[in-house]
């Protein structure tokens, strides 16, 4: 495995009232993860490697299809493979969210330009169980238990809107379940929940709080299995346990807190957040939270720490210059306060056209005061969003400086870091964006390892440190380029300095008031050492930006 040589030198400042203690890493004492700094990988299951190619045809899907419109391979065993590699450990990552991996349709879709399969995990059969097109339930374990080895957490992406379509080989939900019209028009609160996303895509009842029964191709589908009797006794006691309603909402949220219980994830991506009332995310919020409870409780040798659990909202179309409201037009809703940690910032890909002090600057003070205690997700390039910071890779390393430097959560999609193309020639929609991982554009092609190692060492500062994502930003100079993030939690502190679009070859700045005389700093990005000399550092090295740490 490839290792960083900064991360052995790494240290973590521990300050207290009465003394400043340093500590290294030879006496084993970690940074702490903190979410609103955290680092995400998010990648398709099916689109990232192919690690069991005995699981792809476990279910018949052979049906020709529109481009990249099938399912490629890639499953949960594909991401073990580049866990065990140290693929993510050397980009930085601590997070790994992953789109769903439960039962999809069996069945394809005409969607007007050729059949397509539910290979991107959110047309759901089956809540209860696994794809075997994306591995098993062993895979799972697997991948959670190593994953949380490294001080990797893993976020499963839930779905409480819709079911997949129905097919020729799937059933569709009944009545008392799912609506089936009239499609949304998206230009209020209740044509955007009360509706259909599409055509065919049947909607969840979200807003029932009436009992209804399993659908009965569930009960012949989990008798067939063996698993009949077990499912229903769970249900009984969570229902028993919650005093919920049995309505479907409630069922969902009972079969999605399950791989928390099973499994230990850490968190959830939910989909298609304002297309439902805004209760159904508070109680989702409570259920996942009295489940990781109860995990944390039967499993105290599994406990990583004492961060609750971890909830991002898809409220498509929200920025974080809406601090905490999304705006339907005819009504607020605050979705921070029902149920999530964070939100998705779809603003981003855009903001980032700014200068750095300007981006830098607006995402600290609305994270430090307006969503203090919250946070957002920001992103470059995503599955679903057509107009990307840069689709057409030309500015590959800007990408990575800013999204990795910028107050809130990264979320890295697959490829951002090696250049994957998002222009795929004889593709339709969102189909361009979700090509197969170009794995082989690093053996082969010089820039795009360049560019993963740019990515490497931002990401690698990142997770180190959790001022970058968490601290106060503060502009140190404005020519040359500096500024610093200071990040303080209870005993704990955390301070670096950091130096943009400077010259090549010699170079000195300021380090404001951030390390005094005499400390040693460490040059991340470079590797380079040096000493604080009145107020300044002196760096000799080939780049143009600096990333200054306590040696």
């Amino acid at each position: 495995m490839k290792k960083i040589t900064f991360i052995l030198l790494l240290t973590i400042i521990f300050s207290s009232c009465n003394s400043t203690k340093e500590v290294t890493y030879t006496q084993k004492i970690k940074t702490p993860f903190v979410w609103e700094s955290a680092n995400v990988y998010f990648l398709l299951t099916d689109r990232f490697l192919d690690g069991n190619p005995n699981n792809n045809a476990i279910i018949k899907r052979d049906k020709p299809t529109a481009k990249l419109r099938g399912f490629e391979g890639g499953d949960i065993r594909g991401v073990i493979q580049k866990l065990d590699e140290g693929y993510f450990t050397d980009l930085g990552i601590n997070a790994i969210w992953m789109t769903p991996v439960i039962e999809q349709i069996h069945g394809s879709v005409d969607e007007g330009t050729g059949n397509t399969y539910g290979f991107h995990g959110y047309w759901t059969k089956d809540w209860t169980a696994l794809d075997p097109s994306y591995g098993t339930r062993e895979d799972l374990k697997e991948l959670v238990d190593k994953a949380h080895a490294k001080g990797i957490r893993i976020m499963l992406d839930a779905v409480i809107n819709h079911t997949g379509h129905a097919t020729e080989l799937d059933e569709k939900y009944p009545d008392d379940w799912v609506r089936s019209t009239p499609n949304c028009k998206y230009n209020s609160y209740d044509t955007n929940i009360n509706c259909t996303l599409v055509t065919g895509l049947f909607d969840i009842k979200t807003e029932s709080k009436e009992n209804v029964e399993l659908p009965p191709f569930l009960i012949t589908k989990w008798k067939k299995e063996g698993r009949y009797e077990e499912e229903v006794a769970e249900l009984d006691a969570f229902f028993k346990k919650t005093g919920y309603p049995r309505a479907p909402r409630y069922y969902i949220m009972k079969w999605l807190a399950d791989y928390i219980l099973d499994f230990g994830i850490d968190a959830y991506r939910v989909d298609t957040v304002k297309h439902t009332m805004e209760d159904v995310w508070f109680d989702f919020g409570k259920v996942c939270e009295m489940t990781f409870a109860e995990f944390k409780a039967k499993n105290p040798s599994k406990v990583l720490d004492n961060n609750a659990f971890f909830t991002v909202g898809e409220v498509y179309g929200y920025n974080i210059g809406s601090k905490r409201l999304y705006d339907y037009g005819d009504k607020k809703v605050d979705y921070y306060a029902n149920g999530f940690t964070s939100l998705i910032n779809f603003d981003f890909r855009n903001e980032a056209k700014m200068n750095y002090e300007e981006l830098f600057s607006k995402y600290s003070y609305i994270l430090q005061n307006d969503l203090k205690g919250k946070t957002v997700m920001n992103y470059v390039s995503s599955h679903d969003d057509g107009w990307p910071f840069d689709k057409k890779r030309e500015k590959t390393f800007e990408s990575g400086t800013k999204l990795l430097l910028t107050p809130g959560v990264s979320q890295v999609y697959y490829g951002d870091e090696t250049a994957r193309s998002l222009d795929i020639e004889g593709t339709n929609g969102d189909a361009t964006l979700r090509s197969m991982m170009n794995w082989e554009d690093l053996k082969t092609n010089k820039m795009t390892f360049k560019v993963l190692n740019h990515w490497q060492k931002l990401g690698q500062f990142r997770k180190n440190h959790p001022s970058v994502g968490a601290g106060i930003h503060k502009q140190i100079t404005s020519s040359p380029y500096v500024f610093s993030r200071d990040y303080s939690n209870g005993n704990y502190s955390d301070k670096v300095v950091v130096g943009l679009d400077l010259p090549i070859g010699k170079k000195e700045i300021s380090v404001g008031t951030i390390f005094e005389n005499g400390t040693k700093v460490k040059d991340v990005y470079s590797g380079k050492t040096s000493e604080v000399i009145d107020g300044k550092v002196a760096i000799d090295s080939e780049f143009g930006i600096v990333l200054l740490e306590k040696n």
